[in-house]
């Protein structure tokens, strides 16, 4: 699914799967796990091979994918990635610094938000402009869960050009559905909808543009959300 939200000189991979057979990790990446419980070393070997497919797409030798502060993947020189996994759903986006100057993917369970999360991950005005939580099991889109993965998706292509820790409230987002007539906002969702979002920055930093752009999708359980920064962003607008 995150192959739909990306362009042609991104290469991504992604799978359902929950585990990898042993032996998938170079001895390097096994080192950063060894006391990892299973849950954890089971979304870092399927990440990491997702990763390794999209190497090949670039046409790359695979490699170990290490990681730095926070957990930030570490990528071979001339190379910008992003990886993500949920319940369900890992992927992995790479592509050449030459065409890309970041990127970043989110994927989470298409469902309501914890208890709570929703006001600490929302603004006021965002909670505003999605509307109230969708009850569960009623076929609505999750827009709270939206927001929350394409926020990620936002510090994810902020973090590694700044080096600055982006907080929830400090991006703005707005929400366009382009599946179907009209915003969708608390309509009735279909198997399959996505859009596209704007994320106006209130931290801003001069590598990168103050308003970020993205899309998502809705599919199967799960939501997917992109963002891509270009960089020629100066004269060009959008992925």
């Amino acid at each position: 699914m995150i192959e739909l939200l990306l362009p042609a000189d991104v290469s991504s991979a992604s799978t359902r799967a929950e585990t990898v057979p042993d032996g998938a990790l170079f001895p390097e990446e096994e080192a950063l796990i060894a006391k990892s419980v299973a849950k954890r070393r089971n979304d870092f070997a399927t990440a990491r091979a997702c990763a390794r497919r999209a190497m090949a797409g670039l046409g790359l030798p695979p490699v170990a994918v290490l990681h730095g502060h926070r957990g930030r993947p570490l990528w071979p020189e001339g190379i910008v990635g992003t990886l993500t996994h949920c319940v369900g759903y890992r992927a992995a986006a790479l592509a050449r610094a030459a065409d890309v100057l970041s990127l970043g993917i989110d994927a989470e369970p298409h469902a309501p938000l914890p208890t709570g999360v929703r006001e600490l991950v929302a603004l006021p005005a965002e909670r505003e402009r999605i509307g109230p939580p969708a009850p569960e099991g009623t076929g609505e889109i999750h827009w709270d869960r939206i927001l929350f993965s394409a926020k990620e998706s936002v510090f994810k292509t902020w973090y590694p050009v700044t080096g600055v820790e982006l907080d929830f409230v400090q991006a703005d987002l707005t929400f366009r559905r382009t599946d179907g007539p009209g915003s969708g906002h608390g309509s009735q969702g279909p198997t399959a909808a996505e859009g596209t979002f704007a994320a106006r920055l209130l931290l801003t930093d001069p590598a990168l543009p103050a308003t970020l752009h993205g899309r998502w999708r809705v599919e199967d359980d799960i939501v997917a959300t992109a963002v891509l920064v270009r960089p020629d962003w100066r004269e060009s607008k959008g992925m």
